[in-house]
C-alpha cells in the first residue's frame, strides 16, 4: 500500500522545506492584465512567460506551459 501526497502538502513541502516563497509566487502571477481578462469574462489568459493560465470563477485553476492547448485544435 502506498501513502498519497496532497497538493496541500506539496506545496506546504515547498513552502516549509525547499523554502520558496509562495506568496511571491502568487504576486509573479498576478497582472493587471489577468484581473481585466477575468471581468470580460476571458477563460484563457497568456502569462509574460508564455504560460496559459485557465481562469474558473475569477480563480486561477491552473497553468499550462507554452506547448500545451487549451480547447479543440483544427487541422489544417
Amino acid at each position: 500500500m502506498t501513502v498519497d501526497i496532497s497538493d496541500h502538502a506539496v506545496i506546504r513541502y515547498l513552502e516549509r522545506v525547499k523554502g520558496v516563497d509562495i506568496a511571491a509566487l502568487r504576486a509573479e502571477m498576478r497582472s493587471p492584465a489577468l484581473a481585466v481578462a477575468d471581468e470580460f469574462g476571458c477563460k484563457v489568459v497568456i502569462g509574460k512567460n508564455g504560460e496559459r493560465m485557465i481562469i474558473q470563477n475569477g480563480v486561477v485553476v491552473t497553468v499550462l506551459g507554452k506547448s500545451r492547448t487549451v480547447g479543440r485544435t483544427i487541422a489544417r
